[in-house]
């Protein structure tokens, strides 16, 4: 058995994917590996049959999330990735998000959920430009490790920016709870 995702899902190892293809062929394979199919078989083959639908849904759900769907590229180079793997952020990045969250915490605090809303669109744009690199970055390196080893600050600040785009939706679930 594979851990490759793309390979579980038998799709090309691209970071810009057509998720909508990569849903059917989800649910192609989890019709064929769904239990029923195998009510009759042996409890050796339900057992494989399952253990295979799960290894699908996790190979799912990574190349579902921009992040984990970048980490396994980066490992089919061979390229570390993984927050411990990473290379520190850059001080600029981590005063900008430090800043950032400050807004954000004082919004918050006021109640001021239309400058919520506004830091959120600010920091989504950001998200965008971040995966248009990363999926520009992937696409050229190839299947060249060392060039892909370049993209891998892209990572970093993806995550900076997912993390944040999480509190504003917590804030923002509050806000209407």
């Amino acid at each position: 058995m594979s851990n490759d995702p793309f390979d579980l899902l038998g799709i090309k190892p691209e970071f810009d994917l057509d998720m909508k293809a990569v849903e059917a062929r989800h649910r192609e394979l989890s019709k064929a590996l769904h239990p029923d199919r195998y009510a009759q078989a042996s409890s050796a083959e339900r057992r494989m049959a399952l253990s295979r639908a799960i290894e699908v849904n996790e190979a799912f759900r990574t190349v579902r999330d921009p992040i984990k769907r970048a980490e396994a590229l980066f490992k089919k180079l061979g390229v570390p990735a993984g927050e411990m793997a990473e290379p520190k952020p850059s001080p600029d990045l981590l005063m900008e998000m430090m800043e950032a969250r400050e807004e954000l915490s004082e919004a918050a605090r006021a109640k001021n959920i239309g400058k919520v809303h506004q830091l959120a669109t600010s920091m989504q744009s950001r998200e965008r430009e971040v995966l248009l690199s990363l999926g520009k970055g992937f696409q050229a390196a190839g299947e060249n490790g060392e060039a892909a080893r370049k993209l891998i600050q892209y990572l970093g600040e993806l995550r900076y920016l997912r993390r944040f785009l999480d509190e504003v939706t917590a804030i923002e679930e509050s806000a209407a709870g």
